[in-house]
Formats: C-alpha cells, structure tokens, sequence
C-alpha cells in the first residue's frame, strides 16, 4: 500500500476539488490518502463518494503551543461530536475576521488588494491567511507574502487570531475518538520548532504520533525526529500536504506504511 496521510481540497486552502482528489490519488499511485482540510470536515462526504480508493478521514486543527501555532492532525474522528464540531465553528468564523482584518492591513501597507479578490482567490471555502497571502503575490506586491514584511506570524500585516492550546485540541480529538498527530513540526518553513522537551509533554498529553517524513523536512531532521518518537512511542507518519496548485508538493511525495496506519487505529480512543 502507498498512503499520503496529509492532503487539502478546496473545502479549505486547497486548490482541488474534494470530488477531484481521489483520481488524482490514484492515478499518483497512491491506496489510500487522508483528507485533513484545515478547522473542516466540508470535503469529506463529497471525497468519500467519489472515491474507489481508502479515504481516512481527518482534519488539521490550529493550535497554539507555548507561543507559537502549530497545526495539529486528526485521524479517524467523528464529524458530529458536538464539543470538537463547535471548537472547530469558532476557529472558523474567527478566521475570517482576520482575513477580512489582513486585508484591511494589506491596503493600510499600500498593498493593491480587494476583499472582493480575497473570496474570488477562495472560491466559497472560508477565508484563511492562505488566500490573503496569494492576493498578495498576485497583485504584485511581493513573491512570498509569508515574512515579516506581510503577513508571517508577527509580521507587519498579521493579525491574532482565536487558536486552541495544543493539549486541549489533542484532548478534543480523543474524545471524538480519533488520534492525533502533530503535523510539520520542524519545518524549514515554519518559524516554530518543536522542542523535544514539548514532544514529551504532548506524548503525556495523549499525541499518538508526529509527521516525520514531510516535504519541509530535510533527511537529518526526519531522522532526528524518528529517533525522538521512538524514545516517546509515538508513531512517525508520511505526508505531502498536498494543497493543489498552492505549493510545489506532489501526492504521494512523502508517504506512511500501512503499518503505521494500522496502528493509528488501533490508538483511536
């Protein structure tokens, strides 16, 4: 089996289709794939009846841990369990205030951009960062809109938004009785780098794995952080987080074994 446990479709700042994915899975070579749209479990039920391949069910959740976001995977969890559904409506509709409020910001800067751009560039997906931040390269203004110049966590342009503590969204995805597994957490890309000292605390939380293989990895961080999980017995899972158009990433670039799928399993609470 090949798995990619980390993809995202239009349902959040994807630029594929739900109902589009699961071709583009399979014709990648790919057995099974998660769909872990950022806050949203929109995609899922159009995925799912598309798809002649496994679809794990999931979603990546913002979180904040000490003083910096990071993004937090749910795998296997109940769309309808009321105490994560509602978390996941606030997180949301916050979302878009800030985008509404970034935008604001943006135009303050001198940056040519519209709100009225911002939803074209989102298609009917709720705003996010992700759409503000492609306005923005689209007018001209810059070619990474992800620094301190524009709208990088701190930068000129950010905006604060409502965010979970990391132990409580962990906490959330038990009860809906999924697992969790934190997403990145040493990308090259991201300024927030998860400590070791935090990958024990959140194993004590009830974190049942961490991504290792991702694309803003490097080889000795991925293997750093397998011998890391080792020491916690947290599972080390592969992904592409995969976004469509949005980055250079194929499906399939990083994947999980089937064994460490199965074992996601059988850690759902």
């Amino acid at each position: 089996m090949t798995i990619d446990l980390h993809t995202h479709s239009t349902a959040s700042d994807g630029t594929t289709p739900p109902a589009l994915l699961p071709r583009l899975a399979a014709e990648a070579g790919l057995t099974a794939f998660a769909l872990t749209d950022h806050d949203t479990f929109a995609g899922l039920a159009e995925a799912s009846a598309a798809s002649d391949i496994e679809l794990v069910p999931g979603v990546e959740i913002s979180c904040r841990l000490d003083d910096a976001e990071v993004h937090l995977l749910g795998y296997f969890v109940d769309p309808g369990h009321a105490p994560l559904a509602a978390e996941l409506e606030l997180i949301r509709s916050d979302r878009e205030r800030r985008a509404v409020r970034m935008v604001e910001r943006c135009r303050e800067l001198g940056a040519p951009i519209t709100l009225a751009q911002v939803r074209t560039i989102a298609g009917g997906a709720p705003l996010g960062r992700p759409h503000v931040a492609a306005a923005l390269v689209a007018s001209g203004v810059t070619a990474d809109a992800f620094t301190l110049d524009w709208i990088a966590d701190g930068g000129r342009a950010d905006v604060p938004k409502h965010v979970l503590s990391t132990v409580d969204a962990i906490g959330l995805v038990r009860a809906a009785g999924g697992a969790a597994v934190l997403a990145h957490p040493r990308s090259v890309k991201r300024r927030a780098s998860v400590s070791d000292a935090q990958l024990a605390a959140l194993a004590e939380a009830g974190l049942a794995g961490i991504e290792t293989d991702h694309p803003e990895q490097p080889p000795e961080v991925r293997d750093r952080l397998r011998a890391v999980a080792a020491d916690l017995n947290l599972l080390t899972t592969g992904s592409s987080d995969f976004h469509g158009d949005r980055k250079p990433v194929r499906l399939g670039e990083c994947t999980t074994s089937p064994e460490v799928l199965a074992a996601l399993r059988s850690r759902r609470s």
